[in-house]
């Protein structure tokens, strides 16, 4: 893997593993009320949001170590791919939280999850270079 691209995986497993660690205590993650409600939600409310803020925790924290740990492969990409496409769920169930005016004006709710859109691109340039290093050695 490219240098550059080592430090964008590595920004990665920083950014999910501080965001993880942080749900792990209770009042510190700026997302854990709303990732909880998210879960709760989703989950027709049998998941209660303390322990899915937990869950998330455990969660984000794996995916993390796993970009410092591990060569990215498939698995880590599908954990990678679930995980932020329930990122961006609070847009379409809490507007209200997300937007001041739908859809362009974003509150700083809005702003955290939109923001993932710069982790799709670093993910989504990590893959092609994986696919390019596993082609080049078949």
């Amino acid at each position: 893997m490219k240098e550059p691209l080592k430090l964008l995986k590595w920004s990665l497993g920083i950014m999910y593993c501080w965001f993880g660690v942080l749900k792990f205590f209770p009042g510190l993650s700026p997302a854990e009320q709303l990732a909880g409600m998210t879960i709760e939600t989703i989950c027709c409310h049998i998941i209660p949001a303390s322990f899915a803020v937990k869950l998330l925790a455990v969660f984000e924290t794996a995916i993390g170590l796993s970009f410092f740990l591990l060569r990215p492969g498939r698995l880590l990409f599908y954990a990678f791919t679930i995980h932020i496409i329930g990122t961006f769920v609070p847009l379409f169930l809490f507007p209200e939280i997300c937007f001041k005016n739908a859809p362009f004006v974003f509150t700083i709710v809005g702003q955290y999850i939109v923001k993932n859109l710069l982790f799709i691109v670093v993910a989504i340039m990590m893959h092609q270079e994986l696919k390019q290093v596993t082609q080049t050695t078949t």
